[in-house]
């Protein structure tokens, strides 16, 4: 069994990620979670991946595009994404922020940290 740990809000530095997003990530091992501050007109083009995701708005909208549907979050929505789901998000005119949760580990956003 792993050791829990504390992360105190100093210790979350934000890293880029796509161009006008930054982001945090803490996992443990089969599950993570992702912090992302994005500006307006930041776009997160198609794509899918093997973690089942679920996003939660905090602030601002986000507008996602899956199955030939678009729909846009408002803070406190929730979006949940099946593994390999294709899909796409981008904000509007205004700054988003938002956390989602994975299962399992995005490798790829710890290599960045």
């Amino acid at each position: 069994m792993g050791e829990i740990h504390i992360y105190r809000k100093g210790e979350l530095k934000l890293r880029s990620n796509v161009p006008g997003a930054s982001m945090w990530a803490i996992a443990l091992d089969k599950a993570m979670l992702t912090y992302f501050e994005m500006e307006p007109d930041t776009k997160f083009p198609e794509h899918s991946h093997e973690a089942e995701q679920i996003t939660l708005i905090l602030e601002g909208e986000l507008t996602f595009t899956y199955e030939g549907e678009t729909t846009t979050l408002k803070a406190g929505d929730v979006i949940a994404i099946p593994s390999n789901a294709v899909h796409s998000a981008f904000t509007g005119n205004m700054p988003c922020k938002a956390v989602d949760a994975w299962s399992p580990v995005r490798k790829e956003f710890l290599e960045k940290l």
